[in-house]
């Protein structure tokens, strides 16, 4: 079952949107609904979801950047690796 939904975006939002509309030769409305379908995939699937709320930390917006700052660790980790290679 489809339901319909009227969102009001700013400008700023708005207009790459329709811009990425014309270029694939798609409506905005399209674009809109693949965009919201895969924020929703990704917050229902986040793997660390679960643990919002279980740990303490003094990084007051790890819930919401838990990805940049794995990314972050990650790209440290490989540098200080590649590092010792050398």
């Amino acid at each position: 079952m489809d339901y319909t939904l009227t969102l009001k975006v700013p400008q700023g939002a708005y207009e790459p949107l329709v811009k990425i509309a014309e270029q694939t030769g798609r409506s905005p409305e399209e674009i809109a609904r693949e965009w919201l379908l895969s924020a929703i995939r990704t917050a229902v699937e986040d793997p660390l979801e679960n643990f919002i709320g279980a740990l303490r930390s003094d990084i007051p917006d790890w819930a919401d950047q838990h990805d940049t700052y794995l990314g972050q660790a990650l790209i440290a980790e490989t540098r200080s690796t590649t590092d010792e290679d050398e």
